[in-house]
């Protein structure tokens, strides 16, 4: 059984996590905490296995709560659950120590995955975040195309053709354009074959 802390600042969305675990054998959650000072105290006290950790909280923030555990030594994973996906709010969380990064429209069961990688250790980002993340450390190249781009640009390099792309997309044929000249720009080419080629070259594809 995998025991949780939950941190957030509402109590209605305390409620609806213990609501989604507490049927599940799989999991306990353990204990809540209101704001970041809460959640460090009790993830001392109570040692729970993964803590979900908001990041906007009172008295003290969620990246701060997480480097304090950091210094203590905790052994708890914690896992980011928020709904801000920023490079403001991404980047400070993760190089503090979190174990994962979530939004908070996930489904359940992306929920449910999310707690148990982040208790075997594992890094869970979710697929705009992880864009972010390795945006950020891959290079000034790649940390500008965004998720969109790389689905258009995956479109390119299998043949299809822009109206075809927008039609599997549901997107304009000018919307796809559009990301296919903010792709070239970014990678410093200037044609769909040049643009596939470097992307293959720097494991964006």
């Amino acid at each position: 059984m995998i025991t949780i802390l939950v941190a957030d600042d509402h109590p209605v969305v305390r409620d609806g996590l213990r609501g989604i675990f507490t049927p599940d054998e799989g999991f306990a959650v353990v204990g809540e905490a209101a704001n970041g000072a809460e959640a460090v105290a009790a993830t001392e006290r109570l040692r729970p296995d993964v803590v979900l950790m908001d990041l906007r909280m009172p008295r003290l923030g969620g990246v701060e709560a997480i480097k304090r555990l950091a210094a203590l030594g905790n052994p708890a994973r914690i896992l980011v659950l928020t709904t801000y996906d920023t490079d403001s709010d991404v980047v400070p969380a993760v190089e503090a120590g979190a174990t994962g990064y979530l939004l908070k429209d996930a489904p359940r069961a992306e929920l449910f995955r999310a707690v148990r990688a982040t208790a075997r250790g594992e890094s869970v980002l979710s697929p705009t975040v992880a864009s972010r993340v390795l945006g950020r450390f891959r290079g000034p190249a790649e940390d500008a195309l965004t998720a969109r781009e790389i689905e258009v640009l995956s479109l390119v390099a299998q043949g299809r053709t822009n109206r075809e792309a927008a039609k599997e997309l549901f997107l304009s044929e000018a919307t796809v354009k559009t990301h296919l000249l903010h792709v070239y720009a970014k990678l410093g080419v200037r044609d769909r074959a040049a643009a596939v080629a470097v992307a293959y070259r720097r494991g964006l594809l």
